[in-house]
């Protein structure tokens, strides 16, 4: 589509809907057409095939808040219906004659914006169009990067600051990122610079995909950039300080938003994604936001109760308080000594007691024991489940 098509044509018209049509009113307006004037439905036709690419274009640019906005604001400049012959001829406007390619930059006139109203109106279309005439490609999305990071049982429960070395694609050095080694590359002859192409669909619809002969980028090198082969983009690698939260997880996977490889065309950066991997720790263990550790106690602070110390993740030990006849693998709770939750509170520190059997006894610890032995010596721990057994 050229410039002059953009101002000239009333796609509102096209369509027949108003120009203060919502955007509902314009996607059922272009349905209803489409359906009617689709090449499936209409085999052989070239009239009918013709309708059908002016609705679509139409559709393009009233379809897409963006594009209708600078449609709109072209033709308000230029009064309603655009460009209209006068006796100069065409591309005149009452008594100015000039051409379009003076008008915005690097037409055939050879004025390449430089007399006439290149130097102004060039300007005021530079948001609009692209070198030539044409549409500017579209701005494009940075590629998403993922990246690994290893840390400490600590430092996942309670946040770090960690450089990652990442490699991505971005804009060429070499070139100023636009794929000619002498800066001046050409508008691509198949989409026209817009970097995509629109192909008609089933059920008069259209489907827009990127172009394949410039690669999205609505341009083709003239002298290829030795670095970068004309893509325009060369690999490049970068240290950033990421700060990783507290109470992640071990193959946690996070986003940081807009921390990726770097846009195109104005476009924004991509994600990138972090993978986490958390080193186990000797003492310590990890049950959601809580903090696992088994304790060890002996036998008579088992049975006849008593008070422990409990060690905490990088702060003093706890006490708790055993009840007299704990049973091995009694779990305990410590509030409030777990990992960072996601709104700064933390989860708890779940305390497990394992009753220890000496190996080793003096004298006296064995007679202390053997009394102990002829003192329960009626007692059967096993009975009911003896019992229970038998019921089964």
């Amino acid at each position: 589509m050229s410039t002059k098509d953009f101002v000239e044509k009333d796609y509102y018209k096209v369509l027949g809907v108003p120009k203060d049509a919502t955007e509902a009113e314009i996607k059922k307006a272009y349905r209803k057409l489409a359906r009617e004037y689709h090449p499936d439905a209409n085999k052989g036709d070239a009239k009918a095939e013709e309708r059908f690419k002016e609705i679509s274009e139409a559709n393009d640019i009233l379809g897409d808040p963006k594009r209708r906005k600078e449609y709109d604001e072209a033709r308000t400049l230029f009064g309603n219906g655009g460009f209209r012959p006068g006796p100069g001829g065409a591309g005149s406007t009452g008594s100015f004659n000039f051409d379009l390619g003076d008008l915005f930059g690097g037409g055939q006139g050879g004025g390449g914006g430089a007399g006439g109203f290149g130097g102004g109106l060039g300007d005021v279309f530079g948001g609009l169009f692209g070198r030539g005439g044409a549409t500017r490609a579209q701005p494009r999305r940075g590629q998403d990067i993922e990246s690994e990071v290893t840390l400490s049982f600590t430092e996942a429960v309670e946040g770090a600051t960690v450089p990652l070395r990442m490699s991505s694609q971005a804009p060429c050095k070499a070139c100023s990122g636009t794929g000619d080694q002498n800066g001046t590359p050409r508008v691509c002859p198949t989409c026209v610079g817009t970097g995509q192409v629109t192909r008609g669909g089933g059920g008069g619809f259209s489907l827009t995909d990127p172009c394949v002969e410039c690669r999205g980028r609505g341009l083709i090198a003239q002298n290829p950039c030795e670095t970068c082969k004309g893509s325009g983009r060369a690999r490049s690698a970068r240290t950033m300080q990421v700060r990783i939260p507290a109470g992640v997880s071990d193959g946690q996977r996070i986003r940081l938003r807009g921390k990726g490889a770097p846009g195109e065309t104005g476009g924004p950066a991509g994600d990138l994604y972090v993978i986490v991997h958390v080193d186990a720790h000797p003492v310590f263990g990890r049950k959601g936001d809580n903090l696992t550790v088994t304790v060890p106690v002996t036998l008579p602070e088992a049975a006849l109760g008593g008070e422990v110390k409990v060690p905490t993740l990088g702060g003093p030990p706890v006490t708790l308080k055993l009840p007299p006849g704990t049973p091995n693998g009694r779990t305990m709770r410590a509030r409030g000594k777990g990992a960072v939750r996601k709104d700064g509170t933390r989860g708890d520190l779940l305390v497990t007691v394992e009753v220890t059997v000496p190996r080793d006894l003096n004298d006296k610890a064995r007679d202390a024991l053997e009394s102990y032995r002829e003192a329960t010596a009626g007692e059967d721990p096993r009975a009911e489940l003896f019992k229970a057994a038998k019921g089964a």
